[in-house]
Formats: structure tokens, sequence, C-alpha cells
């Protein structure tokens, strides 16, 4: 059985029996989706890169020590950590997170596109253009769950345990959010291209 066979519990295991290897794949496994959550709050790429690494050394030495106790949320614990670590570094920098594209990145590259037409393209990206424009007007915890549920694909689920809130209060967010893009969208009657 090849190690990208094995649950992230058996993963855990055979990397606390010696086998790094185990948390390679560990890392493989998850680094698109920890990697993405983590530059969707920082929005810079080396900054992101860091904090990756940073979260991976944190979680290297909670399974070392045996602090780790599987409940069969290995991804959902790692994302917690990583957001953890985003807001401590917001806390020391006094600065609160945008989510503004820069030069190096842009949050529509972090969705997927299948092969379109050049109109279809130019009717997309008009679109991603004026949502985006909508989501950065949003409240930080509304944006923060939006970002997460549509452009890094969480459950709700993974979404309060990341935040560490309840998931009727990440839904609630969520809600909330949505009622006020309607509003910003009627307030400033913008019709969003089809």
């Amino acid at each position: 059985m090849q190690l990208s066979e094995f649950t992230d519990k058996d993963l855990v295991s055979k990397y606390l029996g010696g086998n790094n290897a185990a948390l390679e794949m560990l890392i493989l496994r998850h680094k698109s989706k920890i990697f993405t959550s983590i530059l969707i709050l920082v929005k810079d790429k080396d900054l992101a890169e860091d904090i990756f690494q940073e979260t991976f050394i944190k979680v290297i030495n909670t399974l070392r020590n045996g602090s780790y106790h599987e409940e069969g949320k290995f991804l959902p614990w790692v994302i917690r950590i990583a957001h953890n670590l985003v807001i401590d570094h917001f806390r020391k920098s006094k600065r609160m997170p945008m989510v503004r594209d820069t030069e190096d990145y842009s949050i529509m590259e972090t969705l997927k596109l299948h092969e379109d037409n050049i109109e279809d393209k130019l009717i997309k990206n008009r679109i991603h253009e004026q949502v985006r424009m909508l989501v950065d007007l949003l409240p930080l915890e509304q944006r923060e769950v939006v970002i997460m549920r549509h452009f890094a694909n969480m459950s709700f689920k993974e979404i309060s345990e990341c935040t560490q809130v309840s998931i009727n209060t990440a839904l609630g967010r969520m809600r909330y959010a949505l009622i006020n893009l309607r509003k910003i969208v009627d307030e400033k009657e913008l019709v969003l291209v089809q």
C-alpha cells in the first residue's frame, strides 16, 4: 500500500513511528488548501510561505510532544493553527488584513476557470472584478467566511474550527455577508453582468 492511500490518521501514526515520508505526504496532500487559506488572508506570497512553514513547525512540535489528539480533524486543526499564526502576525504588526490584489497575488487566481471563449472569459473577469470589489467592502469577519467558503472551498464545519466559532456563528456571518452584499448592490445600483 502506498502512502497516498493512507488516511491522515494513519499517516500521523506512521510519522510518529519514525516515517518522515508520512509527514511529507500529509503536507503534500493538504498544502494547497492550507497555503491558499493563509494567502487569502495575508495577500503576500512570501509572508504566506513563512506562515505556512511556521504552521508545519508548530504541527511537528505538537505531534512530537504528544499534544495532538486524533479526532479525524487533521486538516481543520492545521488550518486553525495557520489562522492563529496569521492573527498573531497582524496583532504584532497592528494592521488588519484587507483582501486586495497586489502585484504578486490576485484572489481570482484561486478560482479554477475552465476553458471558455474570449467573450465568456471577458464576462467572467468582469463579474469576478465586481464580486471582488463587493467582498472587499464587507466587515472582516464576514469577508473571512465568504473567502474561506467560496474561494478556499472550506465547509462550514472547517470554517468554524478554523475561526474557533460555532458552526451557527459561521453560518450567521455568511448570512449577514449575503445580506450586506445585496444591500451594497442595491445602494450602489450595481448590475452584475451575466
